[in-house]
């Protein structure tokens, strides 16, 4: 009787300097594995039809420490007896939303005409329509209602460009600060810009209420300078990187990270991080690759994109020789791919937009996250009548619901959880299906990722406690 049967929905198996190395999927946990370890998988792997103790006792030379390895296997489902393989978990089930993050969509006026903005409801400054202060309070009591246990929340300003609407912005803060004090509660205060409307006054503030800030930049001023321009089609590199560099001077409390977008033509990885890391001095440079935006022309296209993801790599590479020596070189998308190994995170969804975070639009609408914010995606209630439980409930189940969709036995699936919600609505029309359009250098971005973790974990270990752990103390 064939008692066992392999299960490689569950192993995935890479070499690292001639290492053997076992990634367990459901736990997104990494072991090193001995040459009996690696020849008892081989020979599990091997044997289509299933194979019986006995096969094992008389394969191996010392049968009980094999039958002990089997026993280690059997307990990681990575071998079990034929049975289909029973989910992680079963598809979510909510009731309550535990919200830690409300996202205030401030302004649709922006005062750059980006030509890959995904935007729908951006307009010109003059046009843009602000939130009332009244909007914003209702937002932020939402979130309270909604979770009132927390000991902290997070407060986030997008726009358009969130500081054309600064009398908002410090209208909310001075009026959330203290009443978060008065229940007891830290409120922590974020946003992106695209740093033209800067000042040395506006910065101190901004320090002084501690502000976690995202710039956006795309690197040097000929690549910059190809998309990111005003409303009259002029360049803005010269305005950024001049209002960057000083609010680096100023800025002490907390790291200041910038985000490049990646667009047709613009690929070149490591001349944009040298450039934004070393030039102008962002703690971090974080890459984000548009593929499918509403204007094929901007969008990478397959060479381009693999072109991204080699430039990634042998940026990872300088990230890990430079790790081993204790330095962090501040490539995000390495740093947070180490944080989710180093954590053993798994995660069912690929983000908290919808369960821990949500986003208002300028009317008080609640939408999925700040990318849906005027799309013609179905909102989920507002500020006014409450969270829409039965519908965004329904959205989470059925995106958390593995059956049927090519995510149930992918060996990235508990680390990418099938990707950006607004990724596949932009690709697909459909949030619901995931980022097929990906997959292949997703998966080969996580392999890297893994080598690059078993490398650093066993020639510098202290780098996950200098580097990774602190940099969840920082809210980033």
């Amino acid at each position: 009787m064939k008692d066992f049967h392999f299960q490689p929905a569950n192993a995935h198996r890479v070499q690292v300097d001639g290492q053997d190395m076992l990634f367990h999927i459901p736990t997104t946990s990494l072991f090193a594995m001995d040459d009996m370890d690696a020849a008892l998988l081989d020979f599990a792997a091997d044997q289509e039809g299933g194979f019986s103790l006995d096969d094992v006792i008389s394969r191996f030379s010392d049968p009980g420490e094999a039958a002990k390895r089997l026993d280690g296997f059997l307990g990681l489902d990575i071998v079990n007896d034929g049975r289909p393989l029973k989910p992680e978990r079963p598809p979510i089930e909510i009731e309550n939303f535990p919200l830690t993050t409300i996202v205030l969509n401030v302004n649709t006026g922006c005062n750059l005409a980006c030509s890959y903005c995904y935007k729908e409801d951006l307009a010109i400054p003059s046009k843009g329509q602000k939130m009332a202060f009244d909007t914003a309070r209702a937002s932020v009591e939402l979130l309270l209602q909604e979770n009132p246990d927390r000991d902290s929340y997070n407060i986030v300003f997008f726009g358009g460009e969130p500081l054309s609407n600064m009398p908002l912005i410090r209208q909310v803060v001075d009026w959330a600060e203290p009443h978060f004090a008065d229940l007891g509660k830290a409120v922590n205060f974020s946003l992106t810009t695209n740093a033209t409307l800067l000042t040395e006054d506006l910065v101190d503030w901004l320090d002084a209420h501690k502000f976690g800030l995202t710039v956006s930049m795309d690197g040097p001023k000929a690549l910059h300078d190809l998309n990111r321009k005003t409303v009259g089609g002029k360049g803005t590199y010269d305005a950024v990187a001049a209002k960057s560099r000083m609010l680096l001077s100023r800025y002490r409390s907390k790291p200041v990270g910038v985000r490049v977008t990646l667009t047709a033509g613009v690929t070149q990885i490591h001349e944009i991080w040298d450039h934004l890391k070393n030039d102008i001095g962002f703690a971090e440079v974080g890459f984000s690759p548009v593929t499918s935006g509403d204007m094929d022309a901007f969008n990478l296209n397959g060479d381009e994109l693999s072109e991204v993801f080699e430039g990634m790599k042998a940026l990872g590479r300088r990230f890990l020789d430079e790790a081993i020596k204790g330095n962090n070189i501040g490539f995000s998308n390495m740093h947070q791919l180490m944080q989710d190994l180093w954590e053993g995170r798994s995660k069912a969804l690929p983000c908290g937009a919808g369960v821990g975070m949500l986003a208002v639009n300028h009317d008080g609408a609640l939408n999925l996250c700040h990318r849906f914010v005027g799309s013609e995606m179905d909102e989920f209630g507002s500020v006014e009548t409450g969270i829409a439980r039965k519908e965004l409930a329904s959205f989470i189940k059925s995106r958390s619901d593995r059956t049927e969709k090519g995510c149930a036995t992918c060996r990235i699936r508990n680390l990418c959880a099938g990707g950006c919600y607004h990724e596949s609505y932009a690709h697909f029309s459909d949030p619901l299906k995931p980022a097929y359009h990906y997959c292949d250098l997703m998966r080969d971005w996580v392999d890297f990722g893994i080598e690059i973790y078993s490398r650093l974990i066993t020639e510098a270990p202290e780098y996950f406690h200098n580097h990774i752990s602190p940099r969840r103390a920082f809210g980033k």
